[in-house]
C-alpha cells in the first residue's frame, strides 16, 4: 500500500525542495500537490474597491495555481512519477490541514519559510501552524 502524501506548493524555492524530497524519498507514494488561494491577499491591493476586481483576482490566482501545477508535473515526470493536484480557497494552514484530514492523507510534507538571520531558526507561520494543528505527521523540508 502506497503512502498518501500531501505537498503544499506556493512557487517558493522551499516548496520546490519539498516536492523534490517527496519524489526522491517516496517514489511509490500517492502524491497530491495543493495550492491554497488566500482570500485575505485580495485585501492587500489598492484596486480591491473596484467592481469586479475580486473575481479578476480569483481567476488570476487560479491561473497562477495551474502554472505551479504544470511545473510540479514536469518535475514529477523527471522522477517518473505522476501527481494529483488541487486548489483550495481559504487561510493556507487551515485549508491544508482540513484537506489532509478530509482526504485521509498519511503525511504532509512542506517547505519551511525562507528567512535569514536569527529568525531563520523559526518556521514560517504557515508551516508552524500546520505542524501544530495536523493530526498526521508533518515533515518540514529546508
Amino acid at each position: 500500500m502506497s503512502k498518501r502524501i500531501l505537498v503544499p506548493i506556493d512557487g517558493s524555492e522551499q516548496s520546490e525542495k519539498a516536492l523534490e524530497y517527496v519524489l526522491t524519498e517516496f517514489p511509490d507514494g500517492d502524491i497530491t500537490v495543493i495550492n491554497v488561494i488566500d482570500p485575505i491577499d485580495v485585501g492587500y491591493t489598492s484596486t480591491v474597491g473596484m467592481p469586479g476586481y475580486s473575481e479578476e483576482w480569483y481567476e488570476e490566482s487560479k491561473e497562477s495555481a495551474e502554472a505551479l501545477f504544470e511545473d510540479a508535473q514536469e518535475t514529477a515526470a523527471e522522477y517518473g512519477a505522476t501527481l494529483s493536484t488541487t486548489t483550495e480557497l481559504g487561510r493556507p494552514a487551515q485549508a491544508i490541514v482540513e484537506y489532509a484530514e478530509e482526504n485521509d492523507f498519511d503525511q504532509i510534507i512542506m517547505g519551511s519559510h525562507g528567512r535569514s538571520g536569527v529568525s531563520r531558526i523559526l518556521l514560517g507561520s504557515v508551516a508552524e501552524t500546520v505542524v501544530r494543528r495536523s493530526p498526521m505527521p508533518v515533515t518540514v523540508v529546508r
